[in-house]
C-alpha cells in the first residue's frame, strides 16, 4: 500500500507542474566536489582541475565573481562566448570558437 500512495503521489507532483506551467528542472555542478572549473587561454573550452593543484598550461582559473557554479548559469553561458587571452584579459571567442 505504501508503493501505491508514493507513486500516486508522485503522479500528483508531475501533474500540478505540467498545468502550472512549472518545470522539474535538476541543476548539474559545472565539477564534482573537491574541483574547481577552469577555462583554456584564447580557445573555447573549459575542465575541472582538483582543489589544491593549478591549472595546466593553457588553462586559468576564471576570473573572481565570475565563475560558473551550475550548467547552464549566467557565467556558463557568457563563457561559451568568451576566453582570457595570455594576458588574463577577457576577450570574445571568434565565430564557432
Amino acid at each position: 500500500m505504501g508503493r501505491a500512495l508514493a507513486g500516486a503521489v508522485v503522479a500528483a507532483a508531475v501533474a500540478v507542474a505540467t498545468l502550472t506551467g512549472c518545470s522539474l528542472r535538476i541543476e548539474e555542478a559545472s565539477c564534482g566536489g573537491g574541483e574547481y572549473p577552469v577555462l583554456a587561454v584564447n580557445s573555447g573550452g573549459g575542465d575541472c582541475v582538483p582543489d589544491g593543484e593549478e591549472p595546466a598550461q593553457g588553462w586559468a582559473r576564471y576570473p573572481e565573481g565570475k565563475v560558473p557554479e551550475k550548467v547552464g548559469d549566467e557565467w556558463d553561458i557568457y563563457w561559451s562566448t568568451h576566453t582570457l587571452d595570455e594576458n588574463g584579459e577577457i576577450i570574445e571567442l571568434p565565430e564557432g570558437g
